[in-house]
């Protein structure tokens, strides 16, 4: 597979406006921070991963928090914070998750629990969390992140594919809601991204045969390919796009 260069897309509406992305420190959540303050806007972000998060809140102006997204008190405890300081959040990017593989007859309740936290729970709380920002500020876009691993059937993670699943469904399930309040609420489904992490631990040859055997577009799908979506998400161009899945997979599912 042949790797693009980097997209370049600029989205005016978005300059100066409080952004707020999960999971930023690495992977596509760091491709996410670096994408919306190369915008121009006011970046924070929460990330178990202190080192690298610090790092790249030092390389992009983004202003970072270590926070376990289990702790729904303390993420929302870290948004009132953000718009305390830089305004309201305008928009909401719920990226974090873990797709830690499992074999389903070995999980337990407890880490069943577990990986519903780590992968759903926090993404409905920090919509909760947000919204009366939102509802202050007059507008808001709200970009939850799912995952084609369901469609595809991917086993191995179920706890995972559960999650992501049900993301699509709380984005329906509030849209109309939120909608009522000039707030715009869509998931964005990425297809099998190559970032360090996937390379380094589930990549390999066979994978990489699989990947091409997918996808219709015969190159790797880059975390600025999904960033290219989720600032036109973000932005008043998408200003009509609201209780839809967006996939980026290549041409995949």
């Amino acid at each position: 597979m042949t790797t693009p260069a980097p997209l370049s897309n600029t989205y005016p509406s978005l300059a100066g406006r409080t952004v707020f992305v999960t999971g930023g420190a690495t992977g596509i959540g760091a491709e996410l921070v670096t994408a919306f303050a190369a915008q121009n806007c006011k970046v924070s972000f929460v990330d178990l991963q202190a080192e690298a998060g610090q790092a790249l809140a030092e390389k992009t102006g983004a202003r970072f928090f270590e926070c376990d997204l289990r702790d729904t008190a303390k993420l929302a405890n870290v948004i009132n914070e953000v718009g305390e300081v830089d305004g309201p959040i305008r928009v909401l990017l719920n990226n974090a998750a873990d797709d830690t593989r499992h074999d389903f007859r070995e999980v337990t309740e407890a880490y069943w629990d577990d990986r519903i936290a780590v992968n759903l729970r926090h993404a409905f709380f920090a919509i909760k969390s947000v919204h009366a920002q939102m509802l202050e500020a007059g507008s808001g876009s709200i970009i939850n992140f799912g995952s084609m691993s369901w469609y595809e059937c991917q086993g191995g993670m179920t706890g995972y594919t559960t999650s992501k699943a049900a993301i699509e469904g709380m984005t329906r399930g509030l849209a109309r809601d939120l909608g009522a309040d000039n707030i715009r609420i869509n998931t964005l489904v990425p297809g099998w991204v190559m970032t360090p992490k996937q390379k380094e631990m589930w990549v390999g040859e066979d994978v990489k045969r699989e990947i091409e055997r997918g996808q219709s577009l015969k190159r790797e799908l880059l975390a600025q390919d999904i960033c290219a979506m989720a600032l036109f998400l973000a932005s008043d161009d998408a200003r009509m796009c609201t209780a839809q899945s967006f996939i980026v997979d290549g041409g995949w599912i």
